[in-house]
């Protein structure tokens, strides 16, 4: 199993955070605890996959604003109070919606959908990326602990268990998206 994660574990957390978000980024915070990944290696991985993904549907629904794509985005509840919370707070916005459930997977393409300039969204993203990015690492470290204890007590099932939710939310979150 070790090996697995110390080939593929960063590839994972990078698909992952920017995939499904938190389950992830604290995943590679208790890899890092366990010594099976840097600290500053799982970090990254999860800052780059939440900056890429967002920033890589920003840009395609700021090119396709009028497309099905995002016109069926758009019929969604969520993107209407994303909008006017865009045009009341843009910077708040960018700096914020990654934090707040049900709103991050509208947010970037309402963003992308709105007036915000492109080089304020990168900039904010980034610093937003990274400030989510290194407080969920470093409470999935912190987490590492409790995680290794009931791991003691009831065996690799605790691992095995993990990676079949992690791989559940996936599978759930691709198939809510299409």
């Amino acid at each position: 199993m070790e090996q697995i994660v110390l080939r593929y574990g960063v590839i994972a957390i990078f698909l992952g955070a920017g995939i499904e978000g938190e389950p992830f980024a604290l995943a590679g915070g208790v890899l890092a605890h366990r010594h099976w990944l840097s600290m500053a290696a799982a970090t990254l991985a999860a800052i780059g996959g939440a900056f890429c993904v967002d920033q890589s549907w920003f840009l395609l629904s700021r090119r396709l604003r009028g497309s099905r794509m995002v016109e069926r985005v758009r019929e969604r509840p969520a993107f209407a109070r994303a909008l006017a919370l865009i045009d009341r707070y843009p910077i708040w916005f960018v700096l914020l919606f990654r934090f707040v459930y049900g709103l991050r997977a509208v947010a970037a393409v309402a963003i992308g959908a709105s007036r915000v300039p492109a080089l304020v969204v990168v900039a904010f993203n980034l610093v937003a990326a990274i400030v989510w990015g290194v407080a969920v690492t470093a409470l999935g470290y912190s987490f590492g602990p409790a995680f290794e204890a009931a791991e003691a007590r009831y065996g690799s099932i605790v691992t095995l268990a993990a990676i079949g939710v992690s791989m559940l939310a996936l599978v759930v979150v691709a198939r809510w998206r299409r």
